[in-house]
């Protein structure tokens, strides 16, 4: 006989994901006759297999104990090898760590990426912390692979069924800085467009045509000339490149989008502003905390290379706008290897909020 409690982790865990989980070595079609035959109960009650789990429930399983807990053996892969010195972190706690993300490194692996990852990142550096009660810290949304800034990662698993409900109800307030091609006819506006289901098959395309979703991006001009507009932007709505499609369909492509972009524009000023990257910023998150609620606001100060592009393009940087290793105590640069920064979370934060994406 085996006899497990449910921990606070797995609270809200369907019944077969936490026996599959549990017991590894046994086959999935076995777990569920066990459950069918009654092998398997919850605070001695018989059992299904869909069944959500509470804190503090006893599941008794009958069988050989030895069989049962018995792993299979297995090859795992070692982990890619990353550079810690890549990782600057935001804020950490028991239940989250929110980083600063690089451009150029993807969130997961997929389409040609094997590793090199967020995940491989946030995961070496949280080392054998990584792993709790079988969850795998794993980040709780996604940004795109060239964008940069806040990204934030849940540490224990009732941590990521908190983030998923924020981010599917767009309870999160995400703030972007983007630098866009030409001068925006006015200083603020509601890009209201809808864009195109960007995972739509093709068989559904055939059958329905075109899936056409609602999209909205709000934007402030904080400083622009003839060329381009530096914009503060927010989504209302979380489509897949919702930032860079809507901006190229109003005729102000980003700079530096390989995808949506001007490519003679983006050819241009990388040679004359050095711009090798999109200029997409994700710097200002705010979400409640999944374990005590609180209001957290975490921000990411603009990288310094996209300062410098500004600074080459003529474009004024607003006082209210951070770059790392030139403003703001907590944003100076990268920390020492390993190191956290935990920006200050005060009634200042409110000030330069101009938007949310």
């Amino acid at each position: 006989m085996l006899e497990f409690r449910i921990s606070e982790d797995d609270n809200g865990l369907r019944l077969d994901k936490f026996l599959k989980r549990t017991l590894p070595n046994v086959p999935t079609s076995h777990l569920f006759k066990m459950i069918r035959v009654k092998k398997v109960r919850v605070n001695g009650k018989r059992a299904k297999p869909e069944q959500h789990l509470a804190k503090d429930d006893v599941i008794s399983i009958r069988g050989d104990e030895s069989t049962l807990r018995t792993e299979r053996e297995r090859t795992a892969p070692p982990p890619p090898k990353v550079d810690l010195d890549d990782l600057t972190v935001l804020h950490e706690d028991d239940w989250v760590v929110v980083i600063d993300k690089p451009s150029g490194m993807a969130v997961h692996t997929g389409s040609g990426i094997t590793g090199g990852t967020v995940v491989d990142l946030v995961r070496a550096y949280l080392g054998a912390k990584a792993t709790r009660n079988g969850f795998s810290a794993s980040p709780a949304h996604r940004i795109d692979r060239e964008t940069s800034g806040v990204l934030v990662v849940a540490k224990r698993r009732p941590a990521m069924v908190h983030f998923t409900d924020v981010f599917t109800r767009h309870l999160a307030k995400k703030q972007y800085l983007v630098l866009v091609k030409g001068k925006l006819p006015q200083t603020s506006g509601l890009i209201d467009l809808p864009l195109s289901e960007h995972q739509q098959t093709a068989e559904s395309r055939a059958r329905r045509g075109v899936n056409m979703q609602e999209a909205r991006t709000r934007y402030t001009v904080l400083a622009q000339t003839a060329q381009v507009a530096f914009v503060s932007c927010t989504i209302e709505t979380g489509r897949t490149h919702q930032i860079r499609r809507h901006f190229a369909a109003i005729g102000h492509p980003v700079a530096g989008d390989p995808k949506h972009g001007d490519f003679p524009f983006n050819r241009d000023v990388k040679a004359r502003w050095g711009l090798d990257r999109l200029f997409l910023h994700s710097t200002r998150l705010e979400f409640p905390h999944p374990d005590t609620k609180e209001r957290m606001v975490i921000a990411a100060p603009l990288p310094a290379g996209l300062a410098e592009v500004l600074n080459r393009a003529g474009v004024v940087i607003p006082p209210s706008v951070q770059v790392a290793g030139a403003r703001a105590e907590g944003h100076a640069g990268k920390p020492p290897r390993g190191g956290k920064k935990t920006p200050k979370h005060d009634a200042d934060d409110d000030a330069d909020e101009t938007g949310e994406a």
